[in-house]
C-alpha cells in the first residue's frame, strides 16, 4: 500500500522578509564604498586644488586601509551565521553569503573601478562653486558645515578622551552580554501570526475517503499539540 505524503509550509512570510532586507542592505553596501571614494576625491580637488588624476591617486592613500577595514569587519558579523546549525541555519545562510558577497564586490569596486571613473569623468569645480550663501543649496550648505563643525568638535573630544570612551565601551559590551544570557530565546517571536500549511499528496487513483483518512490523521497530529488551537 502507497503512502501518502505531506508537506509543510509555515516560514514563508519569513523567508521573504529576510530576503527583501538582504536586497536593502545589498544596495546601500554596493553603493555606499563607491560614493565615499567619489566624495573624498572630489574634496580634494576643490580644497587642495588638484587634478582628478592626482586626486585620486591621494584619496586611494587616505581611504584604502579604511575600505578594508570596513569590508573585514562586516564580513566578520554576517559571515558567521552561514554556519548556524539547524533550521536557524537553513534561514540565514542564504542571507549570510549574499550579504557577504555585496560587501566583497562593493569594495572591489571601490578599489578598482571607482578610482578609474574619477580620473577619467571628474572635472575641476568652476570658480564659486558649492559656496552659494541664499536659497536652498544656500541652506544646504550652512546646515551642512554646522553639523561638521559639531561632528568635528565631537570626534576630537573622543580622541582626546580615548581611555574614558573605550571603558564606556566595554561596560556596554558587558551590560548586552549579560541581557543576551537572561533574555528568553525562541526560534520565532511569540507575537509570530504566520499560518502553517499542509499539502497531502496522496497515490495517484487514490479515492476520496483515502485523502480524508490522511487529513484526519494530521488533524489529530496538530490538535494533540496544546500550542495548536484551531485547524482548518
Amino acid at each position: 500500500m502507497e503512502r501518502s505524503y505531506v508537506t509543510i509550509g509555515y516560514i514563508w512570510p519569513l523567508f521573504n522578509i529576510l530576503t527583501m532586507f538582504a536586497m536593502v542592505l545589498a544596495i546601500g553596501l554596493l553603493v555606499d564604498d563607491a560614493i565615499v571614494v567619489v566624495e573624498n576625491v572630489q574634496r580634494l580637488m576643490d580644497e587642495e586644488k588638484l587634478s582628478p588624476r592626482d586626486a585620486t591617486r591621494k584619496s586611494m592613500d587616505q581611504i584604502t586601509s579604511a575600505l578594508i577595514g570596513i569590508a573585514l569587519v562586516l564580513s566578520a558579523v554576517f559571515l558567521p551565521m552561514a554556519f548556524f546549525g539547524g533550521s536557524a541555519g537553513v534561514i540565514y545562510q542564504q542571507f549570510s553569503i549574499t550579504m557577504v558577497s555585496a560587501m566583497l564586490l562593493s569594495v572591489f569596486v571601490a578599489l578598482v573601478l571607482s578610482p578609474s571613473l574619477c580620473a577619467t569623468f571628474l572635472k575641476e569645480s568652476k570658480l564659486g562653486h558649492g559656496e552659494k550663501k541664499t536659497g536652498f543649496f544656500g541652506l544646504f550648505n550652512k546646515g551642512f558645515d554646522w553639523y561638521r563643525h559639531i561632528y568635528t568638535i565631537s570626534a576630537t573630544y573622543v580622541a582626546k578622551n580615548a581611555i574614558s570612551f573605550i571603558i564606556i565601551y566595554f561596560v556596554f559590551i558587558v551590560a548586552l552580554f549579560y541581557l543576551l544570557l537572561k533574555m528568553p530565546t525562541s526560534f520565532l517571536p511569540d507575537e509570530d501570526q504566520g499560518i502553517m500549511r499542509v499539502n497531502i499528496i496522496a497515490p495517484q487513483g487514490a479515492t476520496m475517503d483515502r485523502t480524508f483518512e490522511s487529513a484526519k490523521i494530521m488533524e489529530d497530529f496538530f490538535l494533540s499539540n496544546d500550542e495548536k488551537k484551531t485547524v482548518s
